[in-house]
């Protein structure tokens, strides 16, 4: 596979991962504190997605044995 795609979806989860993440900054500081476990987890999530991905694409890199 073309790396276009891959490269996409981990640069669009890990900006995902960031935003969420100052978003829990600023719910953390403005007092929300019930929602910042949650918010924080989803952040987490998006980065190993984001990982995931990449490892997908080296893996699919890989030169197939038959």
């Amino acid at each position: 596979m073309t790396k276009a795609p891959f490269v996409t979806m981990a640069a669009a989860t890990a900006a995902l991962g960031t935003a969420l993440g100052s978003l829990a900054l600023q719910l953390r500081a403005e007092g929300y504190e019930q929602y910042v476990e949650s918010v924080a987890t989803f952040s987490i999530l998006m980065y190993i997605t984001a990982t995931l991905v990449v490892v997908t694409w080296v893996r699919d890199a890989r030169p197939r044995s038959s």
